[in-house]
């Protein structure tokens, strides 16, 4: 049995019994399973030297919590029905490019990028596209990264961006709002003994779009 056969246990009874009488009923289930992931993202935080250094991070703060905020959307669910954090330094308020991985039945994945650019760094990230697309195309279009991730995912828009001509060379590319990469994970894959080793690999392979 993995660590995480618990996790999706919990997860799974969760997805069916979103409410808060159950979830204080099986308060233990979920003190088990979020001990089990926080010891897993411990793990990756002290292994990740080798891919960025996470500083003192702990992973506490690395992980989101499991309530939802329910301030702006009140007919939401009150807890979210998977796990997730962020490895950067600073964790989930990191300020950097954040990895991050996400656990949950049928739905897991591995992903990072640019989510919430500013209009300033859109603006760069896309003047820095024209003036020279190569370093970017070359790490796109590396095997490494089409094996992983296919593709840079995320929002476009419908038209060219302001200040640049619909027929640009690069023009799906300069379309993007959001520069994203995103890993799908089977539940076999997340059920496996070495899955920190395939989440290290990921992100390896992700540092260069970075």
């Amino acid at each position: 049995m993995t660590q995480f056969q618990p996790i999706f246990a919990f997860l799974h009874a969760l997805r069916q019994n979103n409410n808060h009488e159950w979830f204080e009923a099986h308060r233990p289930e979920y003190e088990e399973a979020r001990m089990l992931f926080e010891d897993f993202i411990q793990g990756l935080i002290f292994r990740f030297d080798a891919i960025e250094p996470l500083g003192h991070l702990a992973a506490k703060d690395a992980i989101f919590r499991i309530h939802n905020d329910m301030r702006f959307a009140k007919n939401r669910p009150p807890y979210k029905s998977h796990f997730s954090a962020v490895l950067a330094p600073g964790g989930r308020h990191s300020l950097r490019l954040p990895y991050y991985i996400h656990i949950m039945p049928g739905g897991s994945f591995l992903a990072g990028g640019v989510h919430m650019p500013t209009s300033a760094d859109l603006q760069a990230i896309r003047a820095a596209i024209a003036d020279d697309p190569g370093p970017l195309k070359k790490v796109i279009d590396a095997l490494a990264f089409r094996k992983y991730f296919g593709g840079i995912s995320g929002e476009k828009l419908k038209t060219a961006p302001r200040g640049y001509a619909p027929d640009h060379p690069e023009i799906e590319l300069l379309r993007h709002k959001q520069f994203l990469v995103q890993h799908p994970l089977s539940d076999e894959q997340v059920l496996l003994p070495d899955f920190a080793e395939h989440v290290l690999e990921v992100f390896s392979a992700m540092k260069p779009f970075f």
